[in-house]
């Protein structure tokens, strides 16, 4: 298992989202690979791509979500709509819905879950 303690984001390949038709994400740290106690992430929009993330839950862990650039809607059950625009974080509690819409082609966002998804 790599326990690497510093890592370079341009040293891991955009791959694509499990769930979200038309989005990629680049994990640069995992439980799995690095035995880290939270999953990080960057996701993107797909280049070209008309990208969707359904709603969904995440049962064991918490969802924070920066925007770094672009923009999107997320709706989060029990909050309504929120604008994901560069700058603002939202937290998404464990066990609850939410999905992301209205996504521009050069959205990006910082995304961390802990504990760990991957």
């Amino acid at each position: 298992m790599d326990r690497r303690i510093v890592g370079n984001e341009k040293d891991v390949a955009w791959i694509p989202h499990p769930i979200a038709k038309g989005i990629e994400i680049k994990v640069l740290l995992s439980r799995k690979d690095h035995g880290a106690e939270a999953s990080v992430m960057l996701v993107r929009a797909a280049p070209g791509a008309k990208p969707e993330v359904p709603e969904h839950v995440h049962e064991n862990s918490e969802d924070i979500i920066y925007t770094l650039k672009g923009s999107a809607k997320i709706w989060i059950e029990g909050q309504g709509e929120i604008d994901l625009v560069p700058g603002r974080v939202v937290r998404v509690p464990r066990n609850v819905k939410h999905r992301v819409s209205d996504i521009s082609a050069d959205f990006l966002v910082y995304d961390v879950f802990a504990p760990p998804t991957v």
